[in-house]
């Protein structure tokens, strides 16, 4: 029996603007429980592919077929809800005719995420506007969902909410996002728009790293054979993205190292002032907080709360929306003076904050101007005189755009200029809200190696939990009750500490399960579905961790070696099929050495978790 045809077909698409082409040629089929995630570096046109998909914007050329009574919802990066009276109106607009009048469904939606129906959006924070729009991209239980960064501004229960609805989704999703725990749950396969061409993997995002690798290095011996000068201008990036991923294990070692010691330093009991540090501890001391807490119009915001951090710790602060991440971060830094406690903070401390708002960026100015607001073309990084030209590189941008205006760059390129003008100045204490938002994931491990080198101390509120568990040496919770726990390791340490269950970390506030109605005929869960945690590492397991550290030394050794034969100019005059046996199998080489690194590293991080 012949399969159905698929729900929607795009065929030769090809779309430009101002004269340059942003994709061609491209085609691609959705069939019904499709489960796509869209990858690519910020600005290659992820956004601009999903309007087409959608049918909202016209290619330059090409055809979009979909079959009749199929119908396409989409959530936008940055909703508009400002036409509807209501966040139940918002939701109601995205009834199709097939549903028309069935009110109940949206109220059903907004019970579940908890967003009163009356509310006006115009009040509404970005993460409840965020949590309107999933629901009127829902309400109808669409044939295919497109979803545009679905999890900005949301906080985990609702991001656990959404994993489970979309694994219970029966029609299509394709879905552009920057968390990877998201990718990994959700998807099936991996659609890869890069340079204006689009390739498929079908297989989750979980395999994308070592297959994107793989493609990588074989175009670059392609492009060595034609024109090496290409090679490098075409490749610069993408050799430091390989170069950062193989640096994970020192990385990692170093986490542990840092979260081992973390979990032996012993709590002191609080006092009731606010004070600056005597000096003794200067360099050393960083935050001493005792027995703080805050209160608001009679609600208590946070209970008492103690908590000691020393230069180099890495303290992510996670929680609900409203449940008091904000305070705290203002409490611990000194900027908002607790009810009662006693705060210390270490001497000499230069702060810098990245907030979500992107207030160090100026509009008007140019790429350039902004960074070296002092003039000339150099700039001083942390205490280093720098190029901007070359600066700029560091962050993913080409040449090209130094001189463009800040207004012209892309939601990601302007988070990723403000990453680089905060990291630039002298700091020996980084406070980062939400830093990953509007990041896509080259950019996201740009930023996991910077902090890795960074030798201050870092305060990060992100809802990212692949981000956190990457990132940070201990792990505060706010579970929404008034309380902060403080947890070594990163998020999926605290999660174990706490029980495993997203529901035990924040008890009484996760938020309600899907509707029934759209858990309906439910496709099989994901193949890469992530299963329940033994107690202990397999024996097979724990061979492999024995075993791998030799096993990718000896690949490194075979990469080193093939790269040194195909650096020699006159090999491939002297032998051609020599020339490409090497190269075939320097490919084979780096593929099997990634999967390597990624299985030892996923072990040695299972192995952490279980304590062993």
């Amino acid at each position: 029996m012949a399969p159905p045809p698929p729900l929607l077909t795009l065929k030769d698409i090809a779309l430009g603007f101002g004269g340059r082409p942003l994709f061609e040629s491209i085609t691609l089929a959705v069939s019904r429980g499709d489960r796509l995630c869209l990858v690519g570096r910020n600005g290659c046109g992820k956004s601009t592919l999903l309007k087409v998909i959608a049918g909202t914007l016209e290619p330059d050329r090409g055809e979009r077929a979909v079959q009749p009574g199929v119908t396409v919802a989409t959530l936008v990066q940055e909703p508009d809800l400002s036409a509807h009276a209501s966040a139940l109106a918002a939701v109601v607009a995205g009834l199709t005719p097939a549903h028309a009048g069935e009110t109940h469904r949206a109220e059903i939606l907004l019970d579940a995420l908890d967003v009163p129906a009356d509310r006006d959006p115009a009040t509404l924070s970005g993460g409840e506007a965020r949590r309107v729009a999933l629901a009127q991209a829902l309400v109808s239980e669409p044939d295919v969902l497109l979803l545009d960064e679905p999890t900005n501004h949301l906080d985990l229960p609702t991001i656990a909410w959404l994993e489970e609805t979309l694994a219970a989704f029966r029609g299509a999703i394709i879905l552009i996002s920057h968390d990877r725990a998201v990718l990994r749950r959700v998807t099936r396969a991996t659609l890869w728009l890069d340079r204006g061409r689009l390739r498929r993997l079908d297989e989750g995002f979980a395999a994308f790293d070592a297959w994107s690798d793989t493609i990588t290095a074989q175009e670059e011996i392609e492009w060595a054979k034609r024109d090496k000068l290409i090679a490098q201008e075409t490749t610069w990036s993408r050799q430091g993205i390989s170069a950062r991923r193989k640096r994970n294990q020192g990385r990692l070692r170093r986490l542990h190292a840092l979260r081992a010691e973390r979990v032996q330093r012993i709590q002191r009991a609080g006092g009731v002032t606010l004070e600056a540090d005597s000096g003794e501890t200067s360099g050393k001391l960083v935050i001493e907080a005792e027995g703080i807490c805050k209160s608001y119009d009679g609600r208590r915001v946070l209970k008492p709360f103690s908590t000691r951090i020393l230069r180099g710790d890495r303290v992510g602060i996670v929680g609900p929306n409203g449940a008091g991440k904000s305070t705290l971060l203002n409490l611990l830094t000194g900027r908002l003076r607790p009810d009662q406690g006693r705060l210390r903070l270490g001497t000499n401390l230069t702060p810098t904050t990245l907030d979500q708002h992107r207030s160090l960026l100026d509009g008007d100015k140019t790429v350039w101007d902004l960074l070296a607001d002092s003039g000339g073309d150099h700039i001083n990084v942390r205490g280093r005189p720098r190029h901007v030209v070359g600066y700029l590189r560091d962050f993913l941008f080409e040449d090209r755009q130094a001189r463009s205006p800040v207004s012209s760059l892309s939601g990601g390129e302007r988070n990723r200029l403000l990453l680089a003008k905060a990291l630039a100045r002298p700091t020996n204490l980084l406070i980062l809200d939400e830093p990953t938002n509007d990041l896509d994931m080259e950019t996201l491990d740009l930023l996991e190696e910077m902090l890795a080198d960074y030798d201050g101390t870092l305060l990060l509120v992100s809802h990212d939990r692949d981000f956190l568990d990457r990132v940070v040496t201990a792990t505060i919770v706010l579970p929404g009750d008034g309380r902060a726990v403080d947890y070594a390791g990163g998020f999926s340490d605290a999660l174990a500490q706490a029980g495993g269950s997203m529901a035990a970390l924040f008890p009484g506030l996760a938020v309600s399960p899907a509707p029934a109605a759209l858990k309906a005929k439910a496709p099989a869960p994901p193949a890469d579905k992530p299963k329940g945690r033994a107690a202990k590492l397999s024996y097979k397991q724990q061979r492999a961790l024995e075993a791998l550290p030799a096993r990718i030394e000896a690949l490194q050794v075979q990469v080193a070696r093939l790269e040194e034969d195909l650096a020699d100019p006159g090999l491939f005059k002297r032998d051609p099929d020599g020339f490409q046996d090497r190269a075939d199998r320097l490919a084979a080489t780096r593929a099997e050495l990634a999967t390597a690194e990624d299985e030892y590293l996923e072990l040695e991080i299972l192995r952490e978790e279980m304590g062993v």
